[in-house]
């Protein structure tokens, strides 16, 4: 059962990530994914040095205003400085994600966050950490709850938005001549990237969480050609991966989430092989 809830956990974290992951590369924003997981980290232990609870709302107030701040912070160092995308990026998360580590560093005593779960979580302690009412009753693990409301949302958000999503994805001109407002929907699907790494941030920790917003994705990217096929496939993707790296760190005994990640590179590696074979060949003529 154990064994079970950490499958459980880890699929709808990979899920997540593969739905929203899947719109950020289309948008060739994946790096801005890496950003914003990074960046919810001062948000984060600001919140818990007012609070001094883990669960607060006011943490994830705090994770997901940090995560949008980075978003604008980018923007405007790319817009106003003529820095390159790729350089604002790298700027602002090191910068935040610094800070973040330097105020878990320096109140330490205060805030029950540790640096090492932050980079790489542990999911072997999501069956321990239960949610248990006021009566008494066991409701399982906190993480699968949180997750899987998420992953509720996560749903609703793509279905009710789905066209806005695709038309300001693909044609941004277009879908502003049809009425779509093209900045309100880009920072939406900003503010679930940060809602999804809030949720996902304790069990899974960086590592995991964003080798799931690009992996899975990115695979089914080599193999598919419409949309709906690359949202399925990667999801399936990042569950098989899960399955799989589960039990190479059950033999092995080692991290689950960097066992995870790393078959989840395997994948990537094998369907970007099979991407090469299929392609026709050229063949050189001389003349």
């Amino acid at each position: 059962m154990i064994g079970l809830y950490i499958i459980a956990v880890a699929s709808l974290v990979a899920i997540n990530g593969a739905i929203l992951g899947s719109f950020m590369m289309l948008r060739r924003m994946s790096m801005m994914c890496d950003a914003i997981v990074h960046a919810v980290l001062p948000g984060l232990v600001i919140a818990y040095l007012f609070t001094a609870t883990r669960g607060s709302f006011a943490m994830v107030l705090g994770a997901i205003a940090s995560g949008v701040l980075a978003t604008m912070v980018i923007e405007w160092v790319h817009a106003k400085f003529r820095v390159s995308a790729d350089a604002a990026i790298g700027l602002t998360f090191t910068t935040l994600f610094s800070l973040g580590i330097i105020l878990i560093a320096k109140f330490a005593g205060r805030v029950n966050l540790d640096q090492d779960c932050v980079l790489f979580g542990e999911l072997a302690y999501v069956p321990l950490d239960l949610w248990i009412t006021e009566s008494g009753r066991n409701m399982g693990p906190r993480s699968l709850w949180s997750v899987g409301a998420l992953t509720v949302v996560v749903f609703a958000f793509v279905r009710v938005g789905a066209r806005q999503l695709v038309s300001s994805t693909f044609d941004p001109d277009f879908a502003r001549h049809q009425g779509v407002s093209v900045r309100l929907w880009h920072y939406l699907l900003m503010f679930m990237v940060s809602l999804f790494t809030i949720a996902s941030f304790n069990a899974a920790g960086a590592v995991m969480v964003m080798g799931f917003f690009i992996l899975p994705s990115a695979t089914a990217y080599l193999l598919v050609r419409s949309i709906r096929a690359l949202i399925l496939l990667a999801c399936f993707v990042g569950v098989l991966s899960v399955c799989v790296g589960f039990l190479f760190a059950q033999w092995n005994n080692v991290s689950i989430a960097g066992s995870i990640i790393f078959v989840n590179g395997i994948v990537f590696a094998l369907a970007a092989w099979f991407h090469q074979a299929r392609r026709p060949t050229r063949v050189l003529e001389n003349t």
